[in-house]
């Protein structure tokens, strides 16, 4: 008998033990879940670790576990991998399956891991294997699993479906209300059905759902931070303070409503409660570095640079092994620097190189490349400056090295030297400088190039790409990203335009010609694409040797006059063009004719008439040069007149026109007296090749008074009294000054 009375004594222990032991284990997961709740992601995985150690049978641990890392992840996605903890989660929720395959937690939860990685087919499949452990119910007081379980497990999937801000309602909400319909009563469920409703969008359902949550669990500040949230969403923050006070007088030690209130008076302008919510915020953490990062990407999402980096700092001297930080403090480095229109951006260039170093590929984000290529072009702004200051430099040297060779005497030598020396040391800095700038740009394209690949549908990068590539003339490239960015089966003709003349640009003029080309054959009547064509050829033909623009110039002209006022512009450089170049040939009637045709293309168009007139005056002017009679000489030089009188009634103080006047009557004034005392001639030619210079400009210093070389490289024309200089200059040749002297004959040959 008492040795019964023992036995059942022992049985009852035993039983007390255990029930004693599943209340303490079932405490502990709730306090876990309000330590993820309270964003203690830390604490709370910890605290699951060591259930999970105590009762590595109980799948619901692991639900919970692979939750928090999911959590964990996007309460700060930009210092944590999304790689890493969806692998820690999908880990987690595997394990909680062969703990138990019945448990349909766990499948969901590889759901939710499925749709974060954007793979649906594997989200389905998962969702479909978790429903066949929840068969049909027919009475709720016999289901397996409970009621409440089942009516939870039905709510967390509705909830796999929200991603990223977004969420397939159709396809959630019949699951949320079902678990509803189950069980009523449940606050979890409600906190998923208002997560559900305001990403519908459906803030009034949203509220409802939140409000019930809050009935249901009146201990809970959750539902009312989240109802804050919704107000704040709206832009409605004196509607939302209440509500997180209220959540921080049901728990005083809820951290996350002190991060919101800190934000919320922020946007406020409230800026002393904000400082006291945040510091709350942080001693509530205790140190907790986690809770800290979070502060720090509020700090940056509220735009506070300068606190981003400062606290940045104070981790990382604390804390070496949270090299992502450098992030934040890399991305408001840029900002700072950017907002202050500064052009050092060394210390952002720092964080971000410490970053790249710190973290294997796989967890560069894409906006870690996209930052470090904008850091990058920005710090080498002054890369086209640099590269347009060297050849002025070299050209200054090479000066300064003949004068050197031309001194005669150790004086002057000595003199000159230290122009030369200084000259040689800032070149081969600029130089040094340039092939920097070079290596540093390369790799902000390929940070480019990778973000593109990232995100392959981002037109706003490929459109950063290529404006970057422009500005720093690598033309080719921004063609070529040009055309990435024109969607095959809507191709509109100003995207067309734009690579043609980013090719065009690059000196590419054979791909340009095809693009251009491309586009007549899609529009017969689209005029800017015979102008880039036309332009093209000009460029192909400099000098104006062989005239291959010129029936370009002609299409042009032939489609555009259906609408000449439209297309005056367009016209009327081709006008100047064939102007110019039957002007060259000595066609002086052609040229004449050109001429007249676009003084009258568009009477309105005072600018447009300005240029004609003055190609005319021009004309005339060179055709008096070349005339041998004293009378008609006199007649070219009062057609010419009279073209620069009618700018001058256009344009009374067009200052051009007024000197080329006085040169014409100057001109005048020395053939009636039959003498030509400033008449000057010579012959322009390659300085290396000996080879005439046909159609380069021969031009008095500080005046309009200009001639041209004909096709044997001669000019001849008369210079106003007093000349100081010659400047002369041809299409692919360096311009040079000569010195005005006695002499009529100037010959002069012109370097590369």
């Amino acid at each position: 008998m008492k040795r019964m009375i023992f036995k059942t004594r022992f049985i009852l222990t035993a039983a007390l033990a255990f029930v004693f032991a599943a209340n303490a284990l079932g405490q502990d997961l709730k306090s876990a879940t309000l330590l993820t709740k309270s964003e203690q992601y830390d604490k709370a995985g910890e605290m699951l670790k060591q259930l999970i150690q105590k009762e590595p049978s109980n799948s619901k641990y692991y639900f919970y576990l692979g939750e928090n890392y999911l959590l964990d992840y996007y309460s700060d996605t930009i210092s944590n991998s999304l790689t890493e903890f969806t692998n820690l989660a999908k880990e987690t929720f595997q394990k909680g399956i062969n703990a138990n395959p019945n448990d349909p937690l766990n499948y969901i939860g590889l759901a939710k891991v499925a749709t974060y990685l954007n793979d649906l087919k594997t989200a389905d499949e998962m969702r479909t294997k978790a429903r066949s452990y929840l068969l049909p119910y027919k009475n709720i007081k016999k289901m397996t699993p409970p009621a409440p379980d089942y009516a939870f497990a039905l709510a967390k999937i509705a909830e796999s479906f929200i991603k990223e801000g977004e969420v397939d309602t159709a396809a959630a909400l019949p699951f949320i209300r079902q678990a509803l319909k189950i069980d009523a009563k449940n606050p979890e469920i409600y906190l998923i059905a208002g997560d559900i409703y305001i990403l519908a969008p459906d803030g009034s359902g949203a509220i409802k759902n939140y409000s019930m949550a809050q009935y249901y669990d009146p201990k809970s500040p959750t539902a009312l931070m989240k109802q804050g949230n919704i107000y704040v969403r709206g832009k409605n923050l004196s509607a939302a303070i209440p509500l997180f006070e209220e959540a921080i007088s049901i728990d005083p030690n809820y951290a996350p409503a002190y991060r919101e209130l800190g934000e919320l008076y922020w946007r406020a302008g409230r800026n002393e409660q904000s400082t006291t919510n945040y510091k709350k915020y942080i001693d509530l953490s205790k140190g907790n570095i986690p809770a800290q990062t979070r502060y720090v990407n509020s700090l940056f999402y509220a735009g506070d640079y300068d606190q981003v980096i400062k606290n940045v700092d104070e981790i990382l001297a604390v804390d070496k092994s949270r090299p992502v930080m450098n992030r934040l403090a890399g991305y408001s480095s840029f900002e700072l620097s950017a907002k202050n229109k500064s052009e050092d951006y060394s210390k952002a260039l720092g964080y971000m190189e410490e970053l790249f170093k710190a973290l294997p590929e796989e967890r560069i984000l894409w906006k870690d490349h996209h930052y470090m290529a904008r850091i990058l072009v920005r710090k080498n702004q002054n890369y086209t400056k640099m590269v347009e200051e060297l050849p002025a430099l070299e050209s200054q040297l090479a000066r300064e090295k003949r004068n050197l060779a031309a001194a005669t005497t150790p004086a002057a030598k000595a003199k000159i030297q230290p122009a030369v020396d200084d000259l040689t040391a800032k070149i081969t800095a600029l130089k040094a400088n340039i092939s920097n700038a070079d290596k540093e740009l390369d790799r902000a394209f390929s940070e480019f190039e990778k973000v593109s690949q990232m995100k392959p549908q981002d037109r706003g990068v490929l459109s950063e790409m290529a404006t970057q590539y422009y500005f720093f003339r690598r033309y080719d490239k921004a063609a070529k990203t040009l055309a990435r960015m024109i969607d095959p089966n809507d191709v509109k003709l100003e995207d067309l335009m734009q690579v043609g003349r980013a090719y065009y640009n690059g000196e590419n003029y054979k791909t340009a010609d095809s693009v251009f080309n491309d586009v007549i054959k899609r529009s017969p009547d689209y005029v800017p694409a015979y102008l880039w064509i036309a332009r093209t050829y000009t460029k192909l033909d400099p000098d104006y040797k062989t005239g291959i623009a010129r029936p370009k110039f002609e299409k042009l002209i032939q489609v555009a006059k259906a609408d000449s006022l439209k297309y005056d512009s367009e016209m009327g450089e081709a006008f100047g063009y064939l102007g110019y170049y039957f002007s060259s040939k000595n066609d002086y009637g052609k040229a004449k004719e050109i001429y007249n045709r676009w003084i009258n293309l568009n009477p309105n168009n005072k600018e447009q008439k300005i240029r004609a007139y003055n190609g005319l005056g021009v004309l005339e002017l060179q055709a008096a040069g070349n005339e041998k009679t004293i009378e008609g000489r006199l007649a070219y030089l009062a057609r010419s007149k009279d073209a620069y009188d009618k700018i001058l009634e256009l344009d009374p103080n067009n200052a051009s026109a007024k000197n080329q006047l006085n040169y014409v009557r100057d001109f005048e004034a020395q053939v009636r007296k039959g003498i030509n005392p400033n008449e000057i001639k010579g012959v322009i030619s390659d300085s290396a090749t000996k080879q005439p210079i046909a159609f380069a400009s021969v031009r008095v210093k500080d005046t309009a008074a200009e001639s041209r070389t004909n096709a044997k490289g001669e000019y001849k024309f008369e210079i106003p009294q007093s000349s100081e200089a010659l400047i002369i200059t041809a299409p692919g040749y360096q311009a040079k000054e000569v010195p005005v002297t006695k002499s009529r004959v100037y010959n002069i040959q012109l370097e590369k």
